[in-house]
């Protein structure tokens, strides 16, 4: 209360103190002007008043501009660019229930020097699921590029890797077949999601497409984890979903409904 501030701009210009100091002596100039003036002279000792009223309230003035800067200046630091960490990207539920993410285009996360920005993803997931923290501990590392959970139905995670970690050459908009079968792909990333060889846990696998481009399907034994791969840019995706048994057995339906709704954007 008292305060002479911007704090729409997240500072606070005057305290009440330097407020008070400021108003008593604006007061006591003019009393003093106001004592030693004649009647003759009133109008000329007001216009003194205002005068320095004016001085005070442009020394304000300027010590608000330097610290706000120009209007331009302002505007250049709320522009940041890429961010980073999470930022939401949830829409509404729809009339099912079901919310849908789409990377932002604003988040970071290059993967790597010389990488090209991730081309944006998007899957579908009920109400209830949410973004969780990414740890570089976590299997996977720094190829995390999101993770969601749900207490009652399991975890998601989505791995955004190079291509060359499973082929020797480098395309600008890979495909997964030209990375090879199901089996390869499978076999090269499988055991960093599940902590172990793949070898006779692939319990079915399959090879769907949507506009254009293939997706790689594969359903692994219990813990159940069903994994979607494909590649876009110099990239190849994979959205994995972890669930226990209890899980599986009550929401395998939903799951499955999950792990075929991821799309390249």
């Amino acid at each position: 209360m008292g305060t002479i501030g911007f704090t729409s701009f997240g500072f606070t210009l005057k305290s009440s103190n330097q407020k008070l100091a400021a108003h008593s002596f604006v007061s006591a100039s003019c009393s003093q002007g106001r004592v030693s003036a004649t009647k003759n002279d009133a109008d000329s000792e007001e216009k003194g008043c205002l005068g320095r009223r004016i001085a005070l309230v442009s020394g304000v003035s300027l010590v608000s501009s330097a610290m706000l800067g120009s209007p331009k200046e302002g505007l250049a630091v709320v522009k940041q660019g890429l961010l980073a960490g999470r930022i939401p990207g949830l829409s509404e539920p729809n009339e099912q229930g079901w919310r849908t993410y789409r990377r932002p285009d604003e988040k970071s996360g290059g993967h790597g020097v010389g990488w090209s920005p991730i081309i944006p993803y998007a899957f579908s997931v009920p109400d209830g699921w949410e973004e969780t923290p990414v740890s570089i501990a976590d299997l996977g590392g720094t190829e995390i590029d999101l993770r969601f959970s749900n207490a009652s139905e399991g975890r998601i995670s989505v791995v955004v890797a190079p291509v060359l970690r499973f082929a020797d050459y480098l395309e600008d908009d890979a495909r997964i077949e030209k990375i090879g079968p199901p089996e390869k792909v499978i076999n090269a990333f499988g055991p960093e999601v599940i902590g172990e060889n793949v070898e006779g846990k692939v319990m079915n696998s399959q090879v769907k497409e949507y506009d254009g481009r293939k997706y790689y399907q594969f359903e692994l034994e219990p813990p159940h984890c069903l994994i979607t791969a494909t590649a876009a840019g110099n990239r190849l995706y994979l959205f994995n979903i972890l669930a226990n048994g209890l899980q599986w057995k009550r929401h395998n339906q939903d799951l499955k409904k999950i792990a075929d709704s991821f799309r390249i954007v």
